[in-house]
């Protein structure tokens, strides 16, 4: 995995930028699942995205560990503003919400937290 780790961190982030900027009817969705949980995706989403990214970073860019958590979490946070942005303007069936980003980011940070205390990429 290391190996294509790039090829899989840039196959994840066009894979979520298509899910975060299609037009779907969230309205049918919101009536069978609790409030909250897309705040759970976009937790998990943004904490897999920050992995993949480090790993990449590491594996194929050759970073110091510490490098690699810094890039892979100033991405990500960008990343997700990037998108929240691009939903309030480009789709017309999303919008821009705080909370998202808010979620994206403590995703982020708990990812960076777990991997500063692992061994991943330690040399």
């Amino acid at each position: 995995m290391a190996k294509h780790s790039l090829l899989i961190a840039i196959a994840y982030t066009v894979v979520l930028t298509l899910a975060c900027l299609i037009s779907i009817d969230f309205n049918k969705v919101s009536d069978i699942a609790p409030s909250f949980s897309d705040k759970i995706f976009h937790f998990l989403a943004y904490a897999l995205l920050t992995f993949l990214w480090m790993r990449a970073f590491i594996f194929h860019l050759k970073m110091l560990k510490q490098k690699a958590i810094r890039s892979s979490l100033l991405f990500s946070i960008i990343f997700g503003i990037i998108i929240e942005v691009l939903q309030m303007t480009l789709t017309s069936t999303r919008s821009f919400d705080f909370w998202d980003i808010l979620s994206n980011t403590l995703g982020v940070l708990f990812t960076v937290f777990v991997l500063s205390k692992s061994k991943i990429g330690q040399r």
